[in-house]
């Protein structure tokens, strides 16, 4: 299982919110580069990184982070947070993103999301499947749609998608657990890879996540809040 920290960005500033609410935010380093150096010199390899002001602004805003550690790091970047665009794409990837998460996207204009999975590949392209009370959210979780977060993971693998990036809003930066009950769901009935992301708390839910068979797992404010150490997501990433 691939540990990927997360470094969400407001205004050029490393922050965290709580189930999205952007009234939530706190701000935990004023420098990102030195936030993914940090973690590199970890042996971590996986970041991801979400755009925040791009998300609530629906177009790309911060590509020059994205830009700074993609350039002087090397960790492979996914990047997510407002792209809508061929544009938005172009400038993610041409800023140095390995992936790109597409979530809003694929409920408002799935044909364009599928436009990027052909173009791209889907070992690009990730699904951001974000649900609250099982319902997709979108544009920074700040709208709710229709759609069971199980059937629209289960709709897109039959479109060709490999990677899920999936976050149980209820859990996003409340420090109580993940949603372990949707995660098993979802494994039971997809073969996608699945990224677990939201809630993760303590470092024994690690191997949980990783014998339930996701194959990757976003850590936020657990290391920022000093709860998971840097330096035990290093002992997890040599042992395994």
């Amino acid at each position: 299982m691939r540990i990927i920290p997360a470094i969400d960005i407001i205004e050029g500033k490393c922050v965290r919110l709580s189930k999205g609410d952007y009234d939530t935010k706190k701000i935990y380093n004023e420098n990102p580069l030195e936030v993914a150096k940090s973690f590199e010199a970890h042996g971590i390899k996986h970041l991801h990184l979400v755009d925040l002001d791009g998300a609530k602004n629906e177009h790309i805003v911060n590509y020059k982070i994205l830009e700074e550690i993609a350039g002087n790091t090397a960790l492979k970047v996914d990047f997510g947070g407002g792209l809508k665009t061929d544009d938005d794409l172009r400038i993610a990837f041409e800023s140095g993103a390995q992936q790109i998460t597409g979530g809003s996207i694929a409920v408002k204009n799935p044909d364009q999301f599928r436009k990027w999975l052909k173009t791209y590949g889907p070992d690009k392209i990730i699904l951001g499947a974000d649900a609250h009370k099982r319902k997709i959210a979108i544009s920074g979780w700040l709208e709710e749609s229709d759609n069971d977060v199980v059937d629209f993971i289960v709709d897109y693998q039959n479109e060709g998608v490999h990677y899920v990036i999936c976050t149980d809003i209820s859990k996003d930066g409340m420090l109580e657990g993940p949603g372990f009950e949707l995660y098993a769901e979802i494994i039971e009935k997809t073969t996608i890879k699945l990224i677990a992301s939201g809630g993760i708390s303590t470092f024994d839910e690690l191997p949980k996540l990783a014998q339930m068979g996701c194959e990757g797992i976003i850590i936020g404010k657990a290391i920022y809040e000093n709860r998971i150490s840097l330096k035990q997501l290093e002992k997890y990433i040599i042992r395994n």
